[in-house]
């Protein structure tokens, strides 16, 4: 018997139910933080696994809207996306999407969501001063985005190199992309954007979605 040679994966931390605190500024504000959603180890894994795609040419430059009306735009949105589901062979973004699954559930115990699915990108902004303009993250039509999800890769990250998430809620909080924090904000209710990055950007994104997006939020 051959031992594996992949490498191991780092284990990531229990996803936690939602405190008081997270459940209030959710259905107060639309949107929490939280750190550590990965741990160290899996970050990092998961940014190599992202770089390794980068470095296959399994990014392309992502696009807005959908269907017919679906279109390329570099200055609104400047970042390079790929589907996680089609690059799930690799253990350390098997394991991102899992921790997204245990996200899930969570937070339909704790906010009654009733999420019934996630879907998974990866995006690379190349710096260069890359953004995405204000936009929300739902589309018109049925079964749509309820809850976005986002996981940062980004060790080392600085002040200067830019990039924050900006939110249009209140008080109008910009978060810095740190490795493995994690921002949860409701897709239809919480316009933002990706102010210029300087440096390179990495981060992997979860849409979740339910049945009826005419159902209550919370």
């Amino acid at each position: 018997m051959f031992a594996s040679t992949l490498p191991p994966v780092g284990c990531p931390p229990p996803v936690l139910p939602l405190s008081d605190l997270e459940l209030r500024r959710l259905a107060d504000e639309g949107w929490f933080t939280r750190e550590g959603f990965l741990g160290e180890g899996l970050a990092l894994e998961a940014r190599a696994a992202c770089v390794a795609l980068a470095e296959a040419d399994r990014l392309r430059a992502a696009g807005i809207r959908r269907g017919a009306d679906h279109t390329v735009d570099r200055d609104l949105r400047g970042d390079e996306a790929a589907w996680l589901a089609d690059h799930l062979g690799d253990p350390a973004l098997r394991a991102v999407a899992d921790q997204f699954e245990a996200l899930r559930a969570v937070v339909n115990a704790g906010a009654w969501l009733g999420l019934t699915e996630v879907n998974l990108q990866v995006a690379r902004y190349p710096g260069g001063g890359a953004r995405y303009r204000r936009h929300l993250d739902a589309f018109p039509g049925a079964f749509n985005r309820v809850l976005t999800a986002i996981v940062y890769l980004n060790p080392g990250w600085q002040p200067d190199d830019g990039g924050r998430l900006a939110l249009w809620t209140p008080g109008r909080p910009t978060i810095d992309p740190v490795l493995d924090r994690l921002v949860v904000f409701l897709s239809e209710r919480v316009p933002h954007a990706v102010e210029p990055a300087w440096a390179e950007r990495w981060a992997i994104t979860g849409w979740f979605r339910k049945p009826d997006p005419s159902a209550p939020l919370l």
